[in-house]
Order: structure tokens, then sequence, then C-alpha cells
């Protein structure tokens, strides 16, 4: 009988109805107090409730009285990952694995699950993919999930080809065993927009082959939240349909006004929420709140949410866009830079795609540009070159110009200085390269700017289609006409920049007032005397 409670209690747990769960090894446990499958499973589904202490409770009440339980020990084990406590965390799952001979492949499963999670920080993906292999060498092994969370923790180690072939080799023993599905479109979904073809592909597989299965859906819901509303509403329900009651289900529906844009009503139904949900409310609605407020231009209230937010919610749980949309909101407040700078780096470390790490970073440069806090706009935009693989002409323009604009030209050279590197054809990043070392040769004397002026001029006058370097091919000639009448005292030279430049303006005032002054007044004269006025000094 009790076999079959737990098959229908893993089965729950599968679908991620884990109140279902834990109402049934709840109810084993009571007559069964040391039934170890039942007690591990029991605190699994605390876990899925986010109910740690309860879950910590359990496992080390029941280790005092089995403290040889291997199924115990990994529960506890896993709790101390969750702490932190590596250390000690390893040696529960090694005395477990050692207690059990290396034999149980539910030991082994539970000690690989514990640490192949992708989405969490804590444990180690290569012990777990060590664990985990081992459990599938055990005789008559055929267990779909093992190499399911052999496929997770092979995603979590960044290998997305072991993983694919781990949840295949999970769906070759169970071809319907929906999660291997869903996780392989995960791992697409992982690599950005682009294989979204693929990792649509396999979430309506895994759809089709059980829909029943509601973590799809969640996925689903949130990928569409910000996109497409009436398709996140309709997975939303089949979500909350497949799901067990959940506190958390008044926050998705309240979530919904907002991805709606009726933040006001957003903003009401988490008030109702709250109220209805005791102490404790679920956190996230406060989060809601912040954005909802922000939104409505009342960024007094989006800071208070936002700091009720971190303050209710496990750090655990506090995503990147979290930390970057809290810096948003405490930028329009002086004084809070170093916080916010604290915020967005959190937000780049934790999160996984490239192209939100690139957002994060520009929208803190962009601010500080906007208050003309120049440096700290350079330095924010620099970062950008270092988180993005294939960065492009403009991220590098961003950071050497906020670096010119600051004064810092060294700074800027070196970045227009990898502009020419990477664009050698373009003669924008020499025309900047030049004008960075203008700024630190301020009079010319040493002639720094002098061989990537030339260097765009030379591209420049090469261009068939001179209207798109017209601004830089005329600022270098610009230069020259007064490094070569000023430095070098050539008259000729500077007159024939002069006519250069002419041609590309033949209006300009300033360019034909030189050409006169320049024609008239040789470099190398010597300084006229000042006539004075005689005096007569007799009496």
């Amino acid at each position: 009988m009790f076999g079959q409670s737990i098959d229908q209690g893993k089965k729950f747990m599968y679908y991620e109805r884990y109140k279902s769960a834990k109402e049934v090894f709840q109810s084993i446990v009571d007559k069964e107090p040391n039934n170890e499958t039942a007690i591990y499973y029991l605190g699994q589904a605390y876990l899925g409730l986010e109910d740690v202490a309860a879950a910590k409770k359990l496992y080390l009440e029941k280790m005092a009285a089995n403290p040889n339980s291997p199924l115990i020990l990994a529960g506890v084990g896993e709790i101390e990952l969750m702490e932190g406590k590596k250390a000690d965390a390893r040696n529960h799952f090694e005395t477990a694995i050692s207690l059990s001979g290396g034999k149980r492949i539910d030991v082994l499963n539970a000690i690989g699950y514990a640490n192949a999670n992708p989405d969490s920080k804590n444990g180690d993906a290569n012990y777990a993919i060590d664990v985990l292999k081992r459990a599938t060498q055990i005789k008559k092994f055929k267990d779909p999930e093992v190499l399911t969370n052999l496929g997770d923790a092979y995603r979590k180690f960044a290998d997305g080809g072991n993983a694919i072939l781990s949840y295949n080799a999970a769906l070759a023993i169970d071809p319907n065993y929906a999660r291997a599905i869903y996780r392989s479109g995960k791992v697409y979904q992982t690599q950005g927009v682009a294989q979204e073809p693929l990792y649509m592909k396999y979430y309506n597989e895994a759809i089709a082959k059980d829909p029943a299965y509601a973590p799809v859906y969640g996925t689903l819901y949130n990928y569409y939240y910000n996109t497409n509303v009436s398709k996140a509403a309709e997975y939303l329900d089949k979500w909350l349909a497949n799901s067990d009651d959940d506190p958390k289900a008044c926050f998705y529906k309240a979530s919904m006004k907002y991805a709606q844009g009726l933040f006001a009503d957003a903003i009401r139904n988490a008030d109702n929420c709250i109220a209805s949900e005791g102490a404790n409310p679920y956190p996230n609605l406060y989060g809601l709140k912040a954005l909802a407020y922000n939104r409505l231009g009342d960024s007094l209230n989006a800071k208070t949410f936002y700091e009720l937010y971190f303050q209710k919610q496990n750090p655990d749980k506090i995503g990147a866009g979290d930390y970057a949309s809290y810096a948003s909101i405490l930028l329009k407040f002086p004084g809070n830079e170093d916080k916010v700078a604290q915020l967005v780096n959190k937000a780049v470390e934790l999160d996984t795609l490239e192209a939100n790490k690139v957002s994060y970073l520009k929208t803190l440069a962009q601010a500080f540009d906007k208050e003309n806090r120049t440096l700290d706009a350079a330095k924010w935009y620099g970062k950008v070159l270092d988180v993005k693989k294939n960065y492009t002409n403009v991220d590098i323009y961003n950071t050497g110009y906020a670096y010119f604009r600051a004064g810092q030209f060294d700074s800027a050279a070196a970045k227009f200085k990898l502009y020419t590197e990477k664009y050698p054809d373009d003669i924008f990043g020499y025309y900047m390269e030049g004008k960075s070392y203008a700024g630190i040769d301020t009079t010319g004397e040493l002639g720094l700017a002098v061989p990537y002026y030339e260097k765009a001029i030379e591209i420049g006058e090469a261009a068939p289609d001179k209207s798109k370097v017209k601004s830089q091919l005329s600022g270098a000639y610009r230069y020259f006409i007064e490094y070569y009448y000023n430095v070098k005292k050539d008259q000729v030279t500077a007159l024939s920049y002069v006519d250069k430049a002419l041609v590309l303006e033949p209006a300009d005032e300033q360019l034909l007032s030189n050409r006169e002054f320049i024609s008239k007044n040789d470099p190398n004269a010597p300084p006229k005397r000042s006539s004075g006025t005689r005096t007569n000094n007799k009496k």
C-alpha cells in the first residue's frame, strides 16, 4: 500500500505539485516514522514549497533518529549546500554513498539532484555528473529521472551538447517523459532568442506528450509575459489549472494586470493579495507594486516597495532583473550611485544571457551619460566590452567618446586604438585617436596626433563617397592647417590643407579667413615691431 502511495507522491513531485506530494508523504511518515524514502521526499516537497526551515527541521530530527540512513543524509547535505556549507554537505553525501555501498540508485540520484540544479548557484556540477554517471552503471538501471538530472548537471556545467545527449537517453527509456523534453528546450532557450524555433519545438512537444506537465506552461507564461499578453494569460490559466492551489496564484493574476498596462489595478490587486495572505505574504507582491508605481511615475513609492521586497525576499530568490530594476529606480535619487553599481554588478553576475548583461550595463552607463557624469559612463560602457563577445563599433565608440568627453585622453586613445584594430578601414577610429592625442599634446609640439590624422586623411581621400567622411576629413585637414602653420612654420603646406578643406566646405567663413591670413603672414617672418609714440625730449 505504502509503495503505491510513494509512487503517487513521486508522481506529484514530477508534476511539481508539491502541496499534494507533501500530503501524501506526510501521511506515510505519520504511520511509518522511519520510512527513509517518505522522509526524504517529504523534505523535497517542503523545498518545492520554498519552506527550507521545515525541510531542515525534518531532516535533522530524522537524522538524529536514523543516523545511518543514506537518503536522509543526502537530504541533510542538500540543506547544507543551500546554506553554503560545502564541506559539511560533501561529507554527508560521501557518508551516504559509503553507507549504501555506492549501489543505491535512489541515493546517488538524490545527491546528484542536489548538486545539479542549473538554476541554483549551489552545488558542484562536476560532482553531480560523476555521481549520476555512477548510478547509470548499476545493473538493471532504467530510470529516466536520473538521466534527466544528469542532463541538468551538464547544463549547469555549460555543456549543452552532453545535456541534450543525456535528455535523449532518458527519452530512449521513456519517450513520454515530458520533463526531459522540456529540459532540452531550456538548453536552447539559454542560448538566446535566435534559438526560438528549437526551444519552442521542444516545449510544444512536451505539451503534446503530457498536457498535464505544468512546468512548461509556467515557462511559456514567463516567456510571453512582456511580449504577448494574451498568450501569457492563456499559459497562466493552463499553468494554474494543472497545479495545486497556490498562494502565488493571486500574485500571478495581479501580475497579469501589470502586463496589460493596468498599473493601478495591479497595485490594488497586489494589496488585496497581501491583505488576504496574513503575516507572510508572497514577497514578489512587493516587487510587483514597486514596478507598477515606477510605471505610474511614482519613484518614491517604487523605491519604498523595492526596499520592502529586498527585505522580505529570500536572497537566493532575487533575480538579475530585480537587481537591475531596483538600480534603475535608485538612480533617480542622488547619493545612491555606489549602491546602484553594486546592484548592477550583481545583476550581471547572476544573469546567464549576454543580451541581458549588456542591457543592464548600458542602462546604467546611459543614466550617467544623461547626468553628464561622463567618466562614470565611460567605465560602465567599458564593462560592455568585457561582457559582449562580439562588440560593435558603436560599443567601442560609446566607451571611447565618454572617456574623451571626460578629458581622460589616454583612456580614450586606448579605446579608439581598439576601434582601429577591429575596424582598420573605418576613418572614425583613426580620427578619434587623433583627437585624443591632440587632447594630450595640446600645443602639437610633440606631434602625437599626426600619424592618426594622416591615416584618417588617407582613408577619407580614398573614399568614393566623401559625404560619408566629410566631418572627419575636414577635422583632420583643420588640425594640419594649425599644425603646419604654428608648429612646423610651413606656410605652403598649411595653405594646401586650407585648400583641401575648402573643397569640402567652399563657403566656410573660418576657412576663408584662415586662407587670407596665412597667405599674407609668413610664419617664419620675424615678429613685427609695434610702433611706439615718438616723444620730444627737448624742453
